[in-house]
């Protein structure tokens, strides 16, 4: 979705996202203005008072920093977010471009993408759901949301669940080390209960053990041709740290070997992985070589019960599951755009109550304004005339009010629902203040 800053805005009560991710901003901007978890509870206390704001959502994660609100004013709360930014992170004008002004429905579909994993940067990841989730309860914690924000957030995350119910956009493995682990299972099933044996301690090394760990593998032993390398990742992960010469004492009790030491030749040759597959008594083994030279002889693969993927291999499945997810993602994409629609015309009859409100008020001023005046000409009326001349005065009022309120809410677009309103506010004569949004 293209997030350009919509810089023409309501003066109707608001939805308003302000904020920047890893598309409108680079990582150096990313990391001035993300908001640190002891500086969360002040903006969001800070922002709640603002002009024009009347509920606030912060979300920071690695990839973005945004503001959600709910605005009685998009104008000026548009501008208390800037002068936060100026005055809590010495924002400058360049800067500020970077950040995008979303509005109405663009702030509302942006918020069900950003949920269902739509926005993120590899779409499908789920722990922006959480995170999502997270920032809505510590402003629930800090007062500063109400029943607008409340409804938002709450549908936000059906939203995300139903994405993830009825789309795979979850299910395939779009990184290396999560496909070595997505592999394991479909050569075991369960990682209960399986032995793991790494070989080399680097990055993709720890994330690929991370992952098979996380997923039930219950025995690590990391080895390392640096010891101390190898004992610092095995108390990471609560692993066993082998010396590097004593690697091959348990190759034949290892279900699993992870590979990437950096090595310029073969570390495991087939005649090493024939004794490792004789000591196993034929049981499976899966050997993931993601070292680049190769650590793992490609001849094993010829050896039955032996399955061994390199980095390749690896990437292959991963390219094969981006396509998958992608075009999952279009499948979410239309059930979080149908979603979006169906909640904004509800939160488009939300925002016209209290200009009907007031309506109903202004027309039961004139209504006692008039009843009065008729009294003082006509002189007394029995109870019963009195009665009746209140009750006809009621009847019209409420026929009055119910059409601007039908009319009102069935305005096809936020645009024309918003010169209804004003129109209705001129007609009356009602002040902002007589019409304002009350949501906490």
């Amino acid at each position: 979705m293209e997030l350009a800053s919509a810089h023409v805005v309501s003066e109707e009560p608001t939805l308003a996202v302000i904020g920047l991710n890893h598309r409108s901003a680079e990582v150096e901007v990313r990391e001035r203005f993300w908001v640190s978890e002891d500086r969360r509870y002040a903006a969001l206390h800070n922002l709640a008072r603002a002009r024009g704001i009347e509920e606030v959502v912060v979300l920071a994660t690695c990839n973005r920093t945004e503001f959600i609100l709910w605005a009685s004013d998009a104008a000026a709360a548009t501008e208390s977010v800037r002068e936060l930014l100026l005055r809590d992170f010495a924002l400058d004008a360049a800067q500020w471009d970077s950040f995008y002004r979303l509005y109405d429905e663009k702030a509302l579909a942006h918020v069900f993408r950003v949920t269902s994993s739509l926005d993120s940067m590899v779409v499908g990841e789920p722990e922006i759901t959480g995170q999502v989730k997270s920032a809505w309860a510590r402003a629930q914690q800090a007062g500063t949301t109400g029943r607008f924000l409340d409804a938002v957030f709450q549908k936000a995350l059906s939203v995300a669940k139903r994405v993830r119910n009825e789309t795979p956009i979850g299910a395939n493995a779009v990184s290396v080390p999560y496909a070595a682990v997505e592999l394991a299972r479909q050569i075991f099933g369960s990682l209960e209960q399986r032995n793991v044996l790494v070989l080399g301690a680097g990055k993709m090394s720890e994330l690929s053990a991370r992952y098979l760990v996380a997923n039930g593998a219950s025995s690590l032993w990391v080895t390392n041709r640096t010891y101390e390398k190898a004992v610092e990742l095995a108390t990471l992960l609560h692993g066993v740290a082998v010396p590097f010469e004593d690697r091959w004492r348990h190759l034949a009790q290892a279900d699993i070997v992870l590979s990437s030491t950096g090595c310029p030749h073969v570390i495991l040759t087939r005649e090493d992985a024939e004794r490792m597959h004789r000591e196993r008594q034929g049981r499976p083994v899966f050997l993931i070589d993601i070292a680049v030279p190769r650590d793992i002889d490609p001849a094993v693969r010829e050896i039955p019960g032996v399955f061994l993927y390199d980095i390749d291999d690896l990437e292959q499945v991963v390219a094969h599951n981006l396509e998958e997810r992608q075009t999952a993602a279009l499948a979410a994409e239309e059930i979080a755009a149908a979603e979006a629609a169906g909640f904004r015309r509800k939160l488009a009859a939300e925002r016209v109550v209290p200009t009907i409100v007031a309506v109903r008020q202004r027309l039961d001023e004139i209504r006692r304004q008039e009843t009065e005046r008729f009294r003082a000409e006509f002189g007394p009326l029995s109870e019963e005339r009195a009665q009746a001349l209140d009750e006809l005065a009621s009847r019209i009022i409420q026929r009055i009010s119910t059409q601007l309120a039908r009319e009102l809410k069935q305005a096809p677009e936020n645009a024309e629902q918003d010169i209804l309103t004003a129109a209705i506010r001129q007609l009356f004569r009602l002040h902002r203040s007589q019409a304002a949004l009350t949501s906490r």
